[in-house]
């Protein structure tokens, strides 16, 4: 946005800030979202971040105003006259005051920054887990996100689905992070702040969402080619529609005997050697769980609808819609995709 607006930068960024402070959290992420914004916090850990930010930008803009308003007037002040005696004014060495001050002050100003985050942080890493709240295990795949809830025996990819919590039924949602390969970073701006997931190290984050919707998030660490396209979505939804979506989520795969010629084609050729699809021979692990791939609203980590069209498109040829994925093209004749097309939409 810098770049893009040159010098009006600083004074939108000077609006976003006092808008952010006026609205207040809560109105802001009430406000429709074009892309996802720390200043738009959606649940508790990112709310707390959201409070460190404004603070933090307070401070350093006052010292802004401060530095900047003493340096215009030192230079309204004293600016070269035409009848200026030419000599050097008088020097003025060892001021106490002076030196105090600017000596002083920031020191304070650091010390209070720095123990104001360090609370942030503690308080964030080690928020006691309740008994009844959510656990997810999250693994970081090159160029894909998987989701697995142990508790619940559910198992799925790329969108995460956790429920609203309220001041009367807080119910959070405690991630396990993990990495399978290299090293990824876990990141929704309206939810929580970045964690990195990095192979052999597990890591922990937590989300607590206080508004039901939709949030984007983003591999925030770069983990090879299509890093840019691994995204993520959370869909925050109400106990119910959780409660609904965990009961579909725990059914096996559709057996439609309509389209036994793609789950032929799935099961005989490559394709069972990466995906797994619950109540089929398919335990592929490599590749994300299609059970209730048709239930998804997105395909490929996010970089495209899941529609017929684009999933025949991602079966047929996915460097071209995704370049440097590690999914191979399966080389099947169209016929062959449009059947496994025709199984996989009925996935739900």
């Amino acid at each position: 946005m810098i770049r893009e607006h040159g010098a009006r930068a600083p004074r939108l960024i000077l609006l976003l800030m006092t808008a952010a402070a006026l609205v207040g959290p809560s109105a802001w992420a009430d406000l429709p979202q074009q892309t996802p914004s720390i200043f738009a916090p959606a649940s508790t850990p990112a709310d707390t971040i959201f409070g460190l930010s404004v603070f933090a930008l307070a401070v350093t803009g006052g010292i802004f105003v401060v530095v900047g308003g003493m340096l215009a007037y030192a230079i309204v002040r004293y600016r070269e006259r035409p009848n200026d005696d030419t000599s050097e004014p008088p020097q003025i060495y060892g001021s106490v005051q002076v030196e105090l001050a600017w000596t002083v002050i920031p020191i304070l100003i650091v010390v209070v920054l720095f123990l104001t985050t360090a609370r942030i942080i503690f308080a964030i890493q080690d928020a006691p887990q309740p008994k009844d709240a959510l656990d997810v295990t999250v693994i970081g795949h090159q160029f894909w996100w998987e989701f697995r809830y142990p508790k619940l025996g559910i198992v799925t990819a790329n969108e995460l689905h956790v429920p609203v919590s309220t001041s009367q039924e807080p119910l959070p949602t405690f991630l396990h992070l993990l990495s399978a390969d290299v090293d990824h970073s876990f990141w929704v701006p309206q939810l929580a702040g970045k964690t990195d997931l990095i192979p052999n190290h597990p890591n922990e984050t937590w989300i607590e969402p206080t508004h039901t919707g939709l949030y984007y998030g983003q591999c925030a660490q770069f983990c090879g080619v299509e890093h840019a396209k691994m995204l993520l979505r959370v869909y925050v939804e109400t106990p119910a529609q959780f409660a609904a979506w965990v009961k579909s989520q725990q059914q096996p795969a559709v057996e439609d005997p309509q389209v036994a010629a793609g789950r032929e084609i799935f099961e005989t050729h490559a394709c069972a050697n990466c995906h797994a699809i619950k109540g089929t021979g398919a335990l592929g692990t490599f590749g994300p769980d299609l059970t209730h791939l048709a239930s998804r609203d997105t395909i490929a980590a996010g970089a495209a609808d899941n529609t017929p069209q684009n999933l025949f498109d991602w079966i047929k040829d996915p460097d071209s819609m995704k370049p440097g994925c590690l999914m191979p093209s399966m080389q099947l004749s169209d016929n062959n995709i449009h059947e496994l097309v025709a199984y996989l939409e009925t996935l739900h």
